[in-house]
């Protein structure tokens, strides 16, 4: 368990985060899809591995999360992908829940699946070379949801699968979503991640984990999609901060935040604003992001091998500006950019 304490507190390492590369294929398909690349399971091999040896990139990355297809597959020179992950610097780790699927009984809301089988599912992942894991609980908001059994059922099952990662010398990543979906007011979102926190945090007791060896990976508390206006950084920062610090032990090591749905450049402004905010942080507060990181690459890139270096460079820069707003340093002069002059002004930097 210290070693897992250990590797826990190397995934938060002083301005480093980690790629959520661990979509199923069928939604890297649409993915693909809409910038016309044709999805198979060499162009998705190509794509994941195009990232993750993008060069100089592990300065700012300390893990890849990867899906059960990524994680089986070699890369074009014929290494297993996870010693390519583990040669660059960074470490590997496995997304292993099943998916969100409708809860019996309850109309609109989602429990996620996979613990079935999931002990041995974890002996061969950690035979394979991932040194953690994560897992997805969903949860919306609209009229009298997310209910307190919903709540319950996808917290005991989130800590269920910590207290079988550790089992398994796996540290878990433990994710608690709250989509963005509606328009609901900031205040609202912020009585509900408060509510799935302190739940969440009570069945990890219950099942004995080790809150040393594990990461939260939550939302930031951003109003609905649909909401006018959008809340302003500094405004996300103290009520992502106040969840937390209500609710979040200081023996977590960190915390990673998704992106979730946010555009790359507001999630990253927010994750600026958390991290200059003045108030204690027990955890180091850094990013698990997936379509924040990889967009503006996917769309550079088109499938063509001509364009990888400079897909890579897009990434990169994605990269080090998501790095400089978990050090805090993601300055007023960024900020203020408009989302395409960013990247051109940390080319020029």
């Amino acid at each position: 368990m210290t070693d897992l304490a250990q590797v826990a507190q190397s995934l938060v390492a002083q301005g480093k985060g980690l790629l959520a590369a661990d979509e199923r294929p069928d939604t890297l398909t649409k993915r693909f899809t809409a910038v016309r690349i044709a999805s198979t399971p060499d162009m998705r091999r190509d794509y994941r591995e195009m990232l993750v040896t993008t060069p100089g990139v592990s300065e700012f990355l300390s893990g890849v999360i990867l899906h059960d297809e990524t994680i089986r597959q070699k890369t074009a020179s014929g290494e297993l992908i996870v010693v390519a992950i583990e040669k660059l610097g960074m470490l590997p780790g496995i997304k292993v829940d099943l998916g969100a699927k409708p809860m019996a009984s309850s109309p609109g809301e989602l429990v996620t699946e996979g613990l079935d089988g999931l002990r041995e599912r974890l002996v061969e992942y950690r035979r394979m070379g991932a040194r953690f894991a994560k897992w997805r609980a969903v949860l919306s908001i609209g009229d009298a949801r997310p209910s307190r059994l919903c709540i319950e059922s996808n917290a005991e099952a989130l800590a269920r699968y910590a207290a079988l990662c550790q089992e398994q010398d796996l540290v878990p990543i433990v994710e608690p979503e709250i989509l963005m979906d509606g328009a609901h007011t900031i205040e609202r979102t912020e009585e509900v991640t408060s509510e799935v926190q302190e739940l969440v945090f009570e069945a990890l007791y219950a099942h004995h984990v080790r809150l040393e060896a594990m990461l939260l990976k939550p939302n930031m508390v951003v109003p609905g999609e649909d909401a006018t206006p959008p809340a302003a950084p500094h405004i996300v920062a103290s009520a992502t901060l106040r969840c937390l610090r209500r609710h979040v032990p200081p023996a977590v090591p960190g915390i990673v935040f998704l992106s979730g749905g946010q555009h790359d450049v507001v999630a990253i402004r927010c994750l600026g604003a958390i991290n200059r905010a003045h108030g204690p942080r027990p955890w180091r507060l850094s990013f698990s992001f997936g379509r924040a990181l990889q967009d503006a690459a996917l769309a550079r890139w088109g499938g063509k091998p001509e364009n990888v270096e400079a897909a890579q460079q897009v990434f990169y820069e994605k990269a080090r500006a998501c790095s400089l707003a978990a050090l805090g340093a993601y300055t007023d002069q960024l900020e203020a950019a408009p989302p395409q002059r960013v990247e051109a002004m940390l080319r020029d930097d």
